[in-house]
């Protein structure tokens, strides 16, 4: 990823550097810089952050129509290498806006595929608090999962990433960890409310839902209702089971 422009005032003095981190997500210039300090902020420091703000709301509008873009031209095309001249084109942007914020268009599809889990772990959470325990918030993890199999829009942009998810991953490996954290996160509390064993019991379960789900989606297969709970009874078999070797 390219070096972005970085803002930091020293002794009432504006500093220009420039960063070469990397992250998962798109990093806007103008969104980093315009974040004010929870101290007092000085004069010089709301100037600046007065000045990058509209500049900051409109390259994250770009950022997102960006995504939004290659989500619809994926489906419509039903292509895992969406071209970057009709994701410029779906968006109503140039190459010059895309590669503002993009080095190439992995990088992209790795913000894609980000965008996408977390909005998953918002279904997930919210599903999961209705739950009375550990356990429920397993099973309705479980059943969240699966209903990007069952439902024919999340089934259409999961598709890509499920044949795709792989190549991604291995490229960018801190980016897509640290992306895979945020589904494994919610999980892994309810195995541990639930008595299981979190750190294994944790991925076996997270392999056996999403390689479901996976496989589901690439064969264009929608899961049945007793697919799923036939899953769900033996994921809570095996926590369960883990459960009373722990306290045994």
């Amino acid at each position: 990823m390219r070096p972005w422009t970085t803002y930091t005032v020293v002794q009432g003095r504006m500093k220009v550097g420039r960063s070469t981190g990397r992250s998962g997500r798109n990093s806007i210039p103008a969104v980093q810089n315009a974040v004010p300090t929870a101290e007092a902020t000085p004069l010089i420091e709301r100037s600046v952050s007065r000045a990058l703000a509209p500049r900051a709301e409109a390259y994250a509008d770009e950022v997102q129509r960006l995504i939004d873009a290659t989500f619809t031209v994926m489906r419509r095309d039903d292509a895992i290498d969406p071209r970057v001249a009709d994701i410029v084109r779906e968006a109503g942007l140039s190459n010059q806006a895309f590669y503002r914020h993009f080095s190439g268009k992995d990088e992209l599809l790795l913000a894609v595929l980000d965008h996408g889990r977390r909005q998953l772990v918002t279904t997930l959470e919210r599903r999961m608090a209705g739950a009375p325990d550990g356990l429920g918030r397993v099973r309705a993890w479980i059943e969240g999962v699966l209903e990007q199999a069952r439902n024919a829009d999340a089934a259409a942009n999961t598709r890509p990433f499920a044949i795709d998810g792989i190549r991604l991953s291995d490229r960018f490996p801190a980016e897509a960890g640290t992306s895979n954290e945020q589904l494994l996160a919610p999980l892994r509390a309810a195995i541990a409310d639930a008595g299981g064993d979190p750190e294994r019991d944790t991925p076996a379960i997270y392999e056996l839902a999403m390689g479901t789900m996976n496989r589901c989606v690439l064969a264009r297969e929608v899961p049945s209702k007793a697919d799923v709970e036939h899953l769900v009874q033996f994921a809570i078999g095996g926590l369960e089971h883990s459960a009373h070797h722990n306290t045994a």
